[in-house]
Formats: structure tokens, C-alpha cells, sequence
């Protein structure tokens, strides 16, 4: 049964301390899995991997994907996502540095529902990820699933 869950694909671990922190700053309580690649997201979402016999049904509520990622970017993270039926119309949201005009372009040609770049002051930062959780876990209505 689905908990919730916020998928977090972050490499950087001061970025993964302070999304953890802003979400529960703003009381998302919900689960969050860490992937600090490309490799580990495609691995849970796809069940593959050390997350082998996972039950793909249980997908996250929304991804948080940073784009400079080691092993697999974030954007070919996203083009894979949208490439499966499975998972096509999963939520993911972009949460990055980058302010590169391509970036934002290519991220939106390849499905991303949002684009946000990350503030570079601490109270921003904290703002924004606290406010991306309790949009896309309180107010956004995601797709039916038919379990």
C-alpha cells in the first residue's frame, strides 16, 4: 500500500539534509527514499537492483530530481521515466542549481511537471522544499491508481 512516499534524488548530501529538514520544518511526515544517483532512482522505481521484487504499483507520490547526478543525469533519469507506462505520468518535479536556460527547456520537452531551481539562501531553500511538499502531497491530486 502506497505510504506516501517522496522519492529523493539528490547527490549532494548538505542539499538531502536540508530537503529532509525543510519537509519536516513544514510537517510533510511522509516516507522519504533517498537515491544519490540515477542509477539507485531508476533501481527503485523499476524495481531492479537492490530494490528487486519491489512492487512497482507502490510508486512514490512525487520524485524531487536534481539534474547533475553521477552515473545517470537527471534528465535522462526523467526521459526513462516518461518512456515506461508505468510510471509516465508519475509527478516529478525538477529541484535543482542549475539556472541554464537548456536545462529548464529540456526539462519541460521531456515531461517534468515543475521546474524549480534551488534558492541559494538557507530560508529560501527551506521555503521552497517545504512548500513543493505540501503542494504536491496536500493539494495536488494525483492520477487514480487501479490497484
Amino acid at each position: 500500500m502506497n505510504r506516501k512516499t517522496i522519492l529523493l534524488v539528490e547527490d549532494n548530501a548538505n542539499d538531502e539534509y536540508l530537503t529532509l529538514r525543510a519537509l519536516k520544518k513544514y510537517n510533510v511526515a511522509n516516507d522519504v527514499v533517498v537515491a544519490r544517483d540515477g542509477v539507485e532512482a531508476l533501481d527503485y522505481l523499476f524495481a531492479t537492483g537492490p530494490h528487486a521484487g519491489r512492487d512497482t504499483r507502490d510508486l512514490p507520490l512525487v520524485v524531487l530530481l536534481d539534474l547533475k547526478l553521477p552515473r545517470v543525469d537527471g534528465l535522462e533519469v526523467l526521459r526513462r521515466v516518461r518512456n515506461e507506462e508505468q510510471t509516465r505520468l508519475l509527478p516529478v518535479v525538477i529541484l535543482t542549481s542549475s539556472n541554464e536556460e537548456r536545462d529548464v527547456i529540456n526539462g519541460y520537452k521531456l515531461g517534468t511537471n515543475s521546474y524549480v531551481q534551488k534558492p541559494v539562501d538557507f530560508t529560501a531553500f527551506m521555503d521552497a522544499v517545504g512548500q513543493l511538499g505540501l503542494y504536491w502531497l496536500m493539494l495536488n491530486q494525483p492520477v487514480p491508481t487501479s490497484k
